[in-house]
């Protein structure tokens, strides 16, 4: 199961926190609000971390 962290504006803010929490080592699932895959980058994106690991990836995100 995958643990709707937050919603950012685009791909590349999704990649950012992407890298920040790989570099944390917490696995993430970036997905795009619709399935058109050229036209994503431009809209917003939902980042999901595991289950259980919504309270570190939290708590990775308050240090920052």
């Amino acid at each position: 199961m995958w643990y709707r962290l937050l919603e950012v504006k685009s791909a590349y803010t999704a990649e950012m926190w992407k890298a920040v929490f790989n570099a944390e080592a917490v696995s993430v699932l970036v997905k795009p609000a619709s399935s058109w895959a050229e036209e994503a980058e431009l809209e917003p994106h939902t980042v999901y971390v595991p289950w259980g690991k919504g309270h570190v990836a939290r708590e990775i995100m308050r240090k920052i």
